[in-house]
């Protein structure tokens, strides 16, 4: 029998309290510098890392709360769609994956819409969470896409969509592709009732995603160094057989291209959508108009009238 084991380590544990537990999970490690980050700085510093500022991903319950004022938002119930139209199954069922990544994000599907305030406007925010199946799309996403267009044309505010997706659901086939055309349709019904719509492209943004709303808004905002494309870049270069530069599909890069408006550093980002916003929302004059300048940089006279009307004819009388 060991007495320092089975009798004397057991009085110090009483005498000093015992071992505290210590919580899992207080450091994150950054992906890009591979620096560990103490995870109430990383939340405080919105998820970009303070040593190389790397964009972490971000849920779509934490980028609701960063865009919107004050974080007040009001998230929609959408509707429930057939949860699986093929009855797919490969190591597991589709059902089964459906519902781990249900408890596992606490949403019902990929997509979540939510209406509240940028810069005291009103504004619709459609925002896709990657963590729930890589943020795919599918019959869920279409559906919840359309309500969050009706819904801002119903509240006369602009759609401001977060993108964060690997693209088409493939265990809904050809269900997810015709998501493809839908969210477009969704897209035109906002543009028909003269409302704004904005995409604010994370990392990813690739595959059907891209390849339908994501690339559509009247302003394509981008956060730094994110995925954007359609296949991958490896299967690219296998495809035409050429060498792709190093930061091809990064924001950056479809930036010096056209393809994206601006990017945007995340801490900025909800400023910069207000002022677009406010811009594209506000089209009335913010001041009254100055008069006309006559050729020598004077007002001109006005005409002379009788009475309030209109400027008096010549006199039929005064012949010479």
């Amino acid at each position: 029998m060991n007495w320092l084991k089975n009798f004397v380590r057991p009085k110090l544990k009483e005498l000093v309290g015992g071992q505290k537990e210590i919580p899992e999970n207080l450091w994150d490690k950054c992906p890009a510098c591979a620096q560990m980050i103490f995870h109430r700085d990383l939340e405080k510093n919105q998820h970009v890392c303070q040593h190389c500022g790397h964009h972490m991903r971000l849920n779509s319950k934490q980028r609701l709360t960063f865009l919107f004022d004050d974080g007040e938002y009001q998230t929609i119930e959408q509707g429930t769609p057939l949860a699986d139209p093929l009855k797919f199954r490969d190591r597991k069922a589709y059902t089964d994956r459906l519902r781990e990544a249900q408890n596992k994000t606490g949403d019902a599907d990929a997509l979540v819409v939510a209406h509240g305030k940028i810069g005291g406007m009103p504004v619709v925010i459609a925002a896709l969470n990657f963590e729930f199946m890589g943020g795919s799309m599918g019959i869920a996403v279409g559906d919840g896409l359309l309500a969050a267009a009706r819904l801002a044309v119903a509240q006369e505010a602009p759609l401001v969509v977060v993108p964060s997706s690997g693209g088409a659901r493939m265990q809904e086939g050809a269900h997810s592709l015709m998501q493809m055309a839908r969210t477009t349709i969704a897209v035109e019904e906002v543009r028909h009732a003269g409302l704004p719509y904005l995409v604010v492209l994370t990392d990813p943004t690739t595959g059907g995603v891209s390849a339908s709303f994501a690339m559509l808004g009247d302003i394509a905002i981008a956060e730094p160094d994110c995925v954007i494309g359609f296949a991958g870049q490896r299967v690219i270069e296998q495809t035409i057989r050429e060498t792709l530069p190093d930061n091809f599909q990064k924001a950056e890069y479809l930036l010096e291209h056209g393809m994206v408006d601006m990017v945007v550093h995340r801490h900025e980002l909800r400023e910069t959508l207000a002022r677009v916003l406010g811009l594209l929302c506000n089209t009335k004059p913010t001041s009254e108009l100055l008069p006309m300048l006559d050729a020598d940089g004077g007002r001109p006279e006005p005409a002379k009238t009788k009475g309030t009307g209109t400027p008096a004819p010549p006199d039929v009388h005064d012949v010479n």
